[in-house]
This record gives structure tokens, sequence and C-alpha cells, in this order.
């Protein structure tokens, strides 16, 4: 009995190390592709694909905030004329919860139920059963709301709720980055302003 314990105990090492290393090449290739030449709807597809790879979810959808309104702008499916015309206020649905809020927030079974649902009507994400949702991060402030869902009842894990939370505020960083003029990059002194919004050094200690 021991050793049928011993190889269990293996096995679920084994799954956790596989996962972890999946998490990582995740992370990874959205980093690849913050630094690449593509435009942004291109790496908004790319990550929503990522993501929905790792999860082996049905739906992952990307809002982002339009002044007070909050704008599909992609999708891992084709949703003719929804993606640039879905629009949710921060007071409607579940997306507008979590931004509103800034939480994640996690359903695992029945989500159309939630007093919080909006419906839709032309998004078969309407009857998905588990819904995962974390607020897209830029300089600590909510400009969009990542949702993943699954058509069938879903228990959530830890690494499930880590990844998507990251994913949020790596496309925040993606979206900051794609403010800056490529020109400006290119020019500007990054030690001078690194060093320059450094904070003092403390009395009496010195540096070599």
């Amino acid at each position: 009995m021991g050793d049928n314990v011993s190889v269990a105990k293996t096995k679920e090492l084994q799954l956790r190390l596989e996962r972890t290393e999946q998490q990582l090449r995740l992370f990874q290739e959205i980093s690849r592709m913050m630094v690449r030449e593509m435009s942004l709807q291109e790496v908004l597809q790319g990550i929503v694909q990522l993501v929905v790879g790792f999860m082996q979810c049905d739906s992952c959808l990307v809002y982002l905030l339009d002044n007070d309104e909050l704008v599909l702008c992609a999708s891992n499916k084709p949703h003719p004329g929804a993606v640039g015309k879905v629009r949710l206020k921060l007071t409607e649905g579940l997306t507008g919860w979590v931004a509103r809020e800034k939480h994640l927030l996690a359903i695992s079974t029945e989500a159309y139920k939630d007093p919080r649902f909006k419906y839709f009507g032309d998004l078969p994400e309407d009857k998905f059963e588990a819904f995962l949702s974390a607020p897209v991060i830029a300089r600590n402030r909510v400009v969009g709301v990542i949702n993943v869902q699954h058509r069938f009842p879903h228990a959530h894990t830890g690494a499930e709720i880590e990844v998507l939370s990251t994913v949020g505020e790596q496309v925040g960083c993606l979206l900051v980055l794609a403010r800056m003029d490529p020109a400006a990059v290119e020019m500007a002194n990054h030690a001078e302003l690194v060093l320059s919004s450094a904070p003092a050094a403390p009395l009496g200690f010195n540096v070599s």
C-alpha cells in the first residue's frame, strides 16, 4: 500500500510540475508578443488563444474601457458584428461588476442565474455555465476585463485564477506600451530615467 501512495504522490507532483511549466510558457509567449512588431488587435487575439489553450475553456473575451463603457475588443470565436459593437456600462453584468469592484470573480456553475448577469441574446456565452473574470490593470487602474467561460460546470483551480489575474496585468502593461511613441523610446536615456526617479539614499549610506 505504501508503494501505491508513493506512486500516486509522484504522479501528482509530476502533474503539478507540468502545469507549472505550461503556466510559465504561457507568460513567456505573452511577453514575447508584447515586444514584437504586431498590431494591438493581433496581440490581444494571440493572448486570447493562449489563454484558451491553457485553460481548455470554450470562450475568452477581452473588454476594454471606453470612457464609462466596456467594449468587446477580442474574442477566441468569431462574433460577426460583436467585436467593437458589444458594450457594457460599468453598472451592467458580471463584467461590469469586475471592472467596478476591481476584483476577480469566479462562478463554477449557472453563472447566467447570477442576479448581476446581463443577457445579450445573440452571444452563445449567454448560456455557458462557468465564468471566471479578472480586471485588466494598468498603473493600478482598471482599463478593462478579461473573461473565461466554460460551456459546462467547471471548478476553477488556483492556477487558473492566478493565470487570469496575471494575464490581466500583462494586458494592462501592453496597453501602456502601445501608447508610447517608438521614436521616443528609442531616443530616451533609460538609465537617466530610472536614476532620476530613485529615492534618495538614507543618511549615512555610502555607495562605493
